[in-house]
């Protein structure tokens, strides 16, 4: 006990300011007392200076931070259908070539182009590429769009739809000369 005390005394006392002084004195009944006040009998205890420690700051290693900065994804400036143009007609085709450009003119790394075609992906799904043939062609209006997406399927860019007209001959029209 008396040591837990003393333990704890000498603690108090080197919290104090280095300027403070501690005095020791033992009573009439033999209990033993420290102040920072001076006593009748008091000796003067010398007390250590605390002993201190300071970090040195932690170097960058020469890989430099431990975690890479965070590079922005690519992004396109935009993708369009460019052939054919919007609304554009034609007569009698039995093949009809689809082209798409984008800005930036090369696909980013992983990037691929699917065409959809009156709302179905053509090509049974896969890529296209910037330019494919539709073959046959049905007669009618159709729309088609561009549409690019990453290596997990994360659409990049979808250009607006373009619609085009296809007009074929039909035997059942009397102005349709039949060969004979």
């Amino acid at each position: 006990m008396m040591r837990t005390f003393l333990f704890t005394l000498i603690s108090l006392a080197a919290g104090v300011t280095l300027a403070a002084n501690v005095y020791r004195w033992v009573d009439e009944n033999g209990v033993v007392h420290y102040s920072d006040q001076p006593h009748a009998n008091a000796q003067k205890v010398h007390i250590e200076d605390p002993q201190t420690y300071k970090a040195a700051p932690v170097p960058a290693g020469p890989q430099g931070p431990l975690t890479p900065p965070v590079q922005p994804l690519p992004t396109y400036r935009g993708c369009a259908v460019s052939d054919p143009a919007d609304e554009q007609s034609y007569a009698n085709v039995d093949a009809l070539t689809v082209r798409v450009s984008t800005d930036p003119a090369m696909l980013f790394e992983g990037d691929q182009i699917y065409l959809v075609l009156d709302g179905q992906t053509l090509n049974g799904g896969a890529p296209t590429g910037a330019s494919y043939t539709l073959t046959p062609v049905d007669r009618g209006t159709h729309t088609v769009q561009a549409v690019i997406k990453d290596g997990r399927g994360a659409l990049m860019c979808q250009s607006p739809p373009v619609t085009f007209h296809v007009h074929q001959s039909s035997v059942l029209n009397p102005n349709t000369r039949r060969p004979h």
